[in-house]
């Protein structure tokens, strides 16, 4: 019998073999400092481009005299407990109201984590002889709620409407054949990695040729898209369609947790349901009230979302002059597509950083296909003109660099910290 540990200590996995050289420089970095877009990484100002702090609220005055002074009169331990035993406050209450009337829906559950709270709420929705549908760009949590899932899945290709179409003739034939059984179709409002909106009017259409329910997962739309920001289904008209709305707080609110928001006696289900909260300590109460204002923020002051897509904008429409290839983005988040491998592509990281101040998120093999080197960029309200400008300078120049071979090595840079 083998020792449990040998194969991990044979084998650290794709990302992993890399951390003798990567750690604390490609891999978790430390940036110090106030949260904005400038902050310090290893003693030198950067302009960040990697937080996803779309609003700008992580570092606002009146976010943190909130959250300051519920710390102060409640503690992080208030309310001690899960929620159905002992950890359950009217201001919990609260926040999930006014999450509900925000995105039009009967009512909302919190959820303590965006990525363990869908994967549970998945679990709790689907059963053994139920058929889950689902884009095969979905974000990992949603791959991971599917492994819990003991009945069939079908993917279908990314955005492909008409692919869609096809797996949901199997998922219905499947439901005959055992006749019983529903059909669960799961997309994003926003894909994180490439920032194209998910099809959800064109999904939605298909119910008038199947039945199915849908659940979205809006981490990125929600606050950024839409008239008042309720997401990528108000963006599209459709968020009446939408059965289930899912959001993170880790994004637009620059918080901590998440929310589901559906039909009541369907989210009271997934409330005396959802294993990951049931077994699980309450949101700590200046995170309740640091949301409940954060949402309030959202609601009341349109010129944040206003002055992120200005400079969403100018940063995409910089690139694109430049010659950038950013995809198919029709939000915020901003990809940038290079070719090279994940050594030129780690060079090319250390140049931007320690020569041009710039940080950024980077994602390679195997995330994507070997050659291949997404630069993901992400502004903010709080971005400015000159934040953009040197960006794309310093983008152009070392993409210059990039073409002509200068990032060439043969091992990724040793940057780690030193033990």
């Amino acid at each position: 019998m083998a020792d449990i540990f040998e194969k991990l200590v044979k084998n650290h996995g794709p990302l992993g073999q890399h951390r003798e050289r990567a750690h604390g420089y490609f891999a978790f970095p430390k940036l110090e400092g106030e949260i904005g877009s400038r902050m310090k990484f290893r003693g030198k100002e950067m302009i960040v481009w990697s937080l996803n702090n779309y609003l700008g609220l992580a570092n606002h005055p009146e976010v943190r005299k909130i959250d300051a002074e519920a710390s102060v009169q409640y503690g992080l331990a208030l309310p001690m407990g899960a929620r159905m035993m002992s950890g359950n406050s009217n201001y919990h209450e609260q926040l999930e109201k006014e999450l509900a009337e925000f995105e039009g829906k009967e009512d909302a559950i919190l959820l303590n984590f965006g990525y363990q709270g869908i994967m549970s709420a998945i679990d709790a929705i689907c059963g053994r002889h139920d058929v889950i549908v689902y884009d095969a760009e979905s974000h990992a949590c949603i791959i991971d709620g599917l492994r819990l899932h003991p009945g069939h899945r079908y993917v279908y290709k990314h955005n492909d409407v008409e692919d869609l179409d096809k797996q949901l003739q199997r998922a219905a034939a499947l439901v005959e054949k055992q006749k019983t059984g529903g059909i669960l179709v799961i997309t994003e409002g926003v894909f994180g990695m490439a920032g194209d909106q998910g099809k959800l009017k064109e999904i939605a259409d298909l119910k008038n040729k199947y039945e199915f329910r849908l659940l979205v997962d809006d981490a990125h739309g929600f606050g950024t898209l839409g008239k008042t920001g309720a997401g990528a289904g108000e963006e599209q008209g459709c968020q009446d369609a939408i059965d289930l709305y899912f959001s993170t707080f880790a994004k637009s609110m620059a918080s901590i947790g998440a929310f589901m928001a559906g039909p009541k006696i369907i989210i009271d289900y997934i409330r005396y349901n959802i294993r990951s909260q049931i077994f699980a300590k309450s949101l700590p109460m200046p995170i309740v009230l640091g949301n409940l204002k954060r949402l309030d923020m959202l609601r009341t002051m349109p010129e944040l979302k206003e002055k992120l897509w200005s400079n969403a904008l100018k940063l995409q429409r910089g690139l694109k002059e430049r010659g950038f290839d950013i995809g198919k983005t029709d939000s915020p988040v901003t990809p940038v597509y290079m070719k090279g491998g994940v050594e030129e592509a780690t060079a090319m990281v250390m140049d931007l950083r320690e020569n041009y101040h710039i940080f950024c998120s980077i994602v390679v093999y195997p995330v994507i296909p070997k050659g291949h080197i997404i630069y993901r960029l992400i502004p903010t309200s709080v971005h400015t003109d000159a934040d953009i400008e040197e960006t794309l300078k310093a983008f152009t120049e070392t993409k210059a660099k990039l073409d002509a071979g200068a990032y060439k090595v043969e091992a990724i840079p040793d940057m780690a910290e030193a033990n």
